[in-house]
């Protein structure tokens, strides 16, 4: 009797071990169904938007000294503004772009413009066959005013602002970010050369600038001039001949130098990039 007792127990037992597990399995395919079917492409786009982005550090160019320690060349650094794509939606891009167009007219800053109407909104700065197969790409009918396009294009970016003056700066750049496109991974440019007091208030309140990012770019200066040129000589972009010899060295775009001394010590003022990871979240 005993015995019989024991094994209807140790066989409940083993069954409600069975139906705990079955549960689990369920409440484990269901939490799978919602990650990859139901929610799938919500989590794919957050993903997305969190993507590692490489990017390289650029060398500065060394410096040619004479033998009193006097510089004749030397490399100058600039700052540029860049613009990668978040989840962010069309208020907060708005809002980004007009406190960076605030500070470019602060300190007179040129930033992207080719949008092709006034700055009032009343007339088309193109025309004839130009301006028909603008309107065709857009979808606009062949008398749409430019009024009109204001209004078409002001509705497709969702501004929210009243002056017109102000939503047609604002556009500017949103029409050149859909002109050239970006991606959380590929930038737009936005302005260059940017003086020291944007980027420290860039850095200083980045929260108000989501997706921007500040990069350097190196300048050769030569301190005298001609002065010796024949023998400093100069930089230029590397040619497709040099660049195909030395891949492993320069990207496409790289400066090398050309003639004189530029050219002579070049594996020793080029410099060594260095590859940098940041991240671009929302």
């Amino acid at each position: 009797m005993k015995k019989r007792i024991k094994k209807e127990y140790t066989n409940l037992r083993f069954n409600i071990l069975i139906i705990l597990v079955y549960i689990i399995g369920v409440i484990l395919i269901i939490k799978l169904f919602e990650l990859q079917i139901v929610n799938g492409a919500e989590y794919r786009e957050t993903s997305n938007t969190r993507l590692s982005r490489e990017s390289t550090l650029e060398a500065s160019r060394g410096q040619i000294v004479d033998r009193s320690g006097n510089e004749l060349a030397t490399t100058t650094s600039t700052f540029n503004l860049e613009l990668y794509k978040t989840k962010s939606d069309d208020e907060t891009l708005n809002n980004c772009i007009l406190n960076l167009i605030n500070l470019f007219e602060k300190y007179n800053i040129s930033y992207p413009n080719n949008f092709p109407i006034n700055s009032e909104g009343t007339e088309y700065t193109i025309k004839g066959e130009e301006l028909a197969k603008w309107l065709n790409k857009y979808k606009l009918d062949e008398g749409t005013t430019a009024y009109q396009a204001m209004s078409y294009f002001i509705d497709k970016y969702k501004i929210n602002v009243k002056e017109i003056k102000q939503a047609r700066k604002l556009i500017s750049i949103r029409y050149e970010i859909t002109t050239k496109g970006y991606s959380n991974t590929k930038s737009i440019e936005l302005a260059e050369n940017v003086p020291r007091e944007i980027i420290a208030q860039i850095s200083e309140k980045n929260s108000d600038f989501p997706g921007v990012t500040i990069t350097t770019q190196s300048t050769r200066k030569y301190n005298y001039n001609n002065l010796a040129s024949h023998i400093l000589g100069y930089i230029g972009k590397i040619s497709e001949k040099e660049y195909n010899e030395q891949r492993e060295v320069y990207n496409n775009d790289d400066y090398v130098g050309k003639t004189g001394i530029e050219a002579l010590f070049e594996d020793y003022l080029r410099g060594q990039k260095r590859k940098t990871g940041n991240r671009n979240v929302s």
